[in-house]
């Protein structure tokens, strides 16, 4: 049922806030605050790096091709209040509900440098050609998005040689032993080094993702490579909350209810990577955030007391590509954390990262 006259603000377009911006737009009146010009499927920026031709388009979605009722600003955000939000050009939104969204930034290519869609695709094939050209990579950052960035590349040139630094003794601590041992035998397999427990005693003089001559020295040893990324360096994209609705954590997150709103305030709502919730940041997280928001937001207009909480997996959940073809996964069951076999690894994510489920859910016309 749609509610005439109460304004939702959702502020940051990404994998929680479109997918609220989508729950509620026959339910009431949306309106994103979000200066790209279209959802990024994030979870795939690293395929479109090695296959832009093939594959960087599919990667984002227009706003205007899942929100009808609900309009989009390409702003940012400079102020939040139980009122509404205040845009960097001053302009005031007023709101009856406040949700914040906004996430985190990571360093490129694993989150885009730019709010233009033309603009991140240029980007892609210029890191393209870049990296076609080199023939050894330097990555630093063993986690995730390292491991699926060295995987993605050996995918497209297997002559490649890959080395991973990271200052950790192990990878991915904290999964099952089951999941880190397959995942070693299949980094073996693909012929990437990793060197754990090994820090950069600086940072390469050449920009990431630019070819040059990479020379850099890590535990005494050194490294030469003809281009480099980095792969760690998530931050709280939440500067302009500071001295604002809440106070913010150390790592600049909100502090949340159960029912995700912003403690103190019932009409203020956070979801995603910016709330302070106990769990890895991870998209899929954040889609379930949008859930919960949506279902106590409705019951609010509808003059009902909301009800919906949220409580993160006691498990760690994660599904780590190595191309299309390998890879390892984590999830939770019944009985405790259970390590995916590569064939769900590769039907889940591995073989389109996903682009089916978002085409399903934000797409109405195919990808050009």
């Amino acid at each position: 049922m749609t509610q005439q006259g109460k304004t939702v603000a959702i502020i940051g377009g990404g994998y929680g806030g479109a997918a609220l911006a989508k729950a509620l737009d026959e339910h009431t009146d949306v309106v994103l605050i979000e200066p790209k010009d279209a959802f990024v499927h994030a979870a795939g920026s690293l395929r479109a790096v090695t296959q832009p031709d093939e594959f960087a388009a599919r990667i984002f979605y227009p706003y205007e091709g899942f929100i009808k009722r609900g309009k989009q600003i390409r702003e940012y955000a400079a102020g939040v209040d139980e009122r509404g939000v205040t845009l960097a050009s001053g302009t005031r939104v007023d709101a009856d509900y406040i949700v914040v969204a906004t996430g985190s930034g990571y360093p490129y290519p694993a989150k885009t440098r730019t709010d233009s869609t033309d603009e991140a695709l240029a980007h892609f094939k210029a890191t393209h050609a870049e990296l076609a050209g080199a023939g050894r990579v330097l990555i630093a950052g063993a986690g995730p998005v390292g491991l699926e960035l060295a995987g993605e590349i050996k995918a497209v040139w297997p002559e490649k040689q890959i080395t991973i630094v990271d200052p950790s003794d192990e990878l991915m601590p904290g999964y099952e032993a089951e999941l880190r041992t397959e995942l070693h035998a299949q980094l073996e397999k693909l012929g990437i080094e990793v060197r754990l427990g090994t820090s950069l005693d600086d940072e390469p003089a050449v920009e990431p993702g630019r070819a040059g001559a990479v020379s850099v020295t890590a535990e005494g040893e050194r490294i030469e490579a003809d281009i480099w990324f980095q792969a760690f360096g998530a931050s709280t994209n939440s500067g302009y909350l500071e001295n604002g609705i809440a106070p913010l954590n150390r790592r600049g997150q909100l502090p949340v209810t159960p029912k995700l709103n912003v403690e103190g305030h019932a009409h203020v709502y956070a979801i995603g990577d910016v709330t302070d919730v106990n769990e890895e940041k991870r998209a899929a997280s954040a889609g379930r955030h949008a859930e919960v928001v949506a279902a106590n937001i409705i019951a609010q207009i509808n003059g009902e007391a909301p009800k919906q909480e949220y409580e993160p997996s006691p498990v760690r959940v994660a599904i780590v590509p190595l191309g299309p073809g390998l890879g390892v996964g984590q999830i939770p069951t019944e009985n405790g954390p259970a390590v995916l076999p590569l064939e769900s690894v590769i039907e889940w994510k591995g073989r389109d990262l996903m682009t089916g489920y978002f085409d399903a859910a934000f797409r109405l016309e195919p990808a050009a």
